[in-house]
């Protein structure tokens, strides 16, 4: 029986969602199998999980590209929802009792049937939610709260383009950026039916990649005024028309690759000179638990109100058994979902 490294008690067993054990591989090497049950430190929390969402990284550690971080270890998934089942040696336990139903955000390890996280990363689950719905919040929508707020530092009034529209983060962000009062959100997908979709939760214009020039579209929508914030999880193919579109004082986070790192040249900077436009790289797996903390405080304070009231919607395109996780891998690597994509712990 392999031993994970992050797993160290060899008694009690519990099963989890498996590549083997410092190699990779495609969606179908994902199996399912029994490993130690997880040894608490610290301020952690144990939770009995019974859904957990799935996310881009995912596949990029599947394929042995991510650089996950050490308190990570080898198993997959950062968000999940679930009960308490024990809470770890602490003077304060805080909130948590023993069958709390509860959604949070960890280092690694949610494809399980048990993961170990630290208790102020926890947010308490409304009863009437579904396991599915709670599972599907947590890195989508604490990315898009810290993409917007705490890098973009979005202010009412300003325009807003999310890339990759239909992504889960990117359905966050606009509603997000609508209820703070932006003047304008647009955003680019990859087919007519993201078009009609992302702009009935919100975004004032979308346009799609494959079948229009979504620069020159951006530009006429604004009178050629350019946007504010844009967040990009493309990369190396929309860096230049990103600072093309970009007005005054612009502010551009990057969230991904997805078309690659590396530039072409000759390329032209003098756009972030002249019109002091300032570019930032973000990630949230690899930041501190301190800013990690901070973030999921700012998305309760922020979003979790609209969400509990229908204000704000969760789109979620399927739910999957863990049991068909592989399956639901290959869903999100073929780029054509509307929103997230869960796996119950059945």
């Amino acid at each position: 029986m392999p031993l994970h490294p992050d797993i160290t008690s060899p008694f009690e067993p519990t099963t989890v969602v498996s590549l083997t054990i410092g190699s990779k591989g495609p969606a179908t090497s994902l199996f399912i199998e029994e490993v130690p049950k997880p040894i608490l430190e610290q301020d952690e929390v144990l939770v009995k999980v019974k859904a957990f969402g799935l996310n881009r990284m995912d596949i990029t550690q599947r394929e042995g590209l991510y650089p996950v971080p050490p308190q990570a270890g080898p198993i997959l998934g950062v968000e999940f929802s679930g009960t308490v089942s024990e809470i770890g040696g602490t003077t304060d336990p805080g909130d948590w009792r023993v069958d709390d139903e509860v959604f949070g955000l960890a280092y690694g390890g949610a494809y399980a049937e048990y993961v170990r996280v630290s208790r102020h990363m926890l947010i308490k689950k409304p009863a009437d939610w579904s396991w599915e719905l709670a599972a599907a919040i947590p890195e989508t929508w604490i990315t898009a709260t810290q993409a917007l707020h705490s890098v973009a530092k979005f202010q009412p009034g300003e325009k807003v383009l999310w890339h990759a529209g239909a992504s889960s983060v990117s359905l966050a962000g606009i509603q997000l950026a609508v209820a703070a009062g932006a003047s304008a959100v647009y955003t680019t997908v990859g087919a007519d039916e993201k078009v009609e979709f992302t702009q009935s939760i919100g975004a004032t214009k979308s346009f799609n990649y494959r079948t229009s020039d979504w620069l020159e579209s951006v530009k006429e929508a604004t009178d050629n005024g350019g946007v504010d914030v844009i967040i990009d999880f493309v990369g190396k193919d929309y860096f230049t028309k990103n600072l093309d579109l970009a007005a005054e004082d612009a502010r551009i986070v990057i969230l991904g690759m997805m078309s690659g790192s590396t530039l072409p040249g000759p390329m032209e900077i003098a756009p972030i000179l002249r019109k002091r436009i300032t570019i930032s790289g973000s990630t949230l797996r690899g930041r501190d638990l301190r800013y990690q903390i901070g973030v999921k405080e700012r998305m309760v304070k922020t979003a979790l109100p609209g969400i509990e009231s229908g204000k704000l919607q969760v789109p979620i395109e399927r739910v999957f058994s863990w049991k068909n996780v592989s399956e639901a891998h290959q869903l999100l690597e073929a780029n054509t979902s509307k929103g997230k994509i869960v796996c119950l712990v059945d």
